[in-house]
């Protein structure tokens, strides 16, 4: 059974709309994609290779595969660990709206009963991870359905005060445990974190 994963780059006010570039993603008047940029650095690349040399398939929803469908083809070197990863392994797009025969070698389309299908990809993948990046709508609604058994958060440096956000208002309250954590020299926060039940809550005694 493979474990699923969600890689995604965050502002410090969660935001995680357009990341890599100004035209990336403009929807809802967003004006600063490509806010990552200053912020790359060697120990991001190390951390990103590392997510990708664990994969064994990709879900994907429509705006981040039509980015990465659009680039990654393209990119033919057998030594560029993402590119060798995303165009042989298998790819599954969620969308209601991508009626055509991909042209990306490998993708399959999903397009009803998500979540029964996802929990099916996970039993049938096998070793190694099933990986979700970016996507934020999909993101949301796999772990709305408790789907998502780790999740690799990368935090930037940067604040951002508007755009799309991960974690959106009235989620369930959620626990989480630290699997790993490192901070590159540009100051990117990277946590790997696991889902630990519901949220507990209780007062601080300030006599004590």
């Amino acid at each position: 059974m493979a474990k699923l994963t969600l890689t995604t780059l965050l502002s410090l006010d969660g935001v995680m709309q357009g990341p890599g570039g100004p035209d990336e993603d403009r929807s809802g008047g967003f004006e600063y994609g490509g806010w990552v940029v200053p912020y790359v650095d060697e120990g991001m690349t190390q951390f990103v290779n590392e997510v990708f040399d664990r994969s064994a398939a990709f879900l994907l929803g429509r705006r981040t595969y039509d980015i990465f469908a659009g680039y990654w083809p393209k990119v033919t070197d057998p030594d560029d660990l993402i590119a060798s990863r995303l165009n042989a392994c298998p790819k599954y797009v969620v969308s209601t709206t991508l009626g055509h025969q991909p042209a990306w070698d490998g993708t399959t389309v999903i397009s009803a009963d998500a979540a029964a299908e996802v929990a099916r990809l996970k039993e049938s993948t096998g070793a190694g991870e099933l990986q979700v990046h970016g996507s934020g709508t999909l993101a949301r609604s796999l772990m709305g359905q408790g789907l998502i058994d780790e999740y690799n958060l990368l935090v930037f440096p940067v604040v951002l005060g508007h755009g799309r956000r991960l974690f959106p208002d009235g989620g369930p309250p959620t626990a989480f445990e630290v699997v790993h954590s490192r901070t590159t020299p540009s100051g990117i926060a990277i946590h790997t974190y696991r889902p630990a039940g519901r949220a507990q809550f209780g007062t601080i005694d300030l006599e004590e």
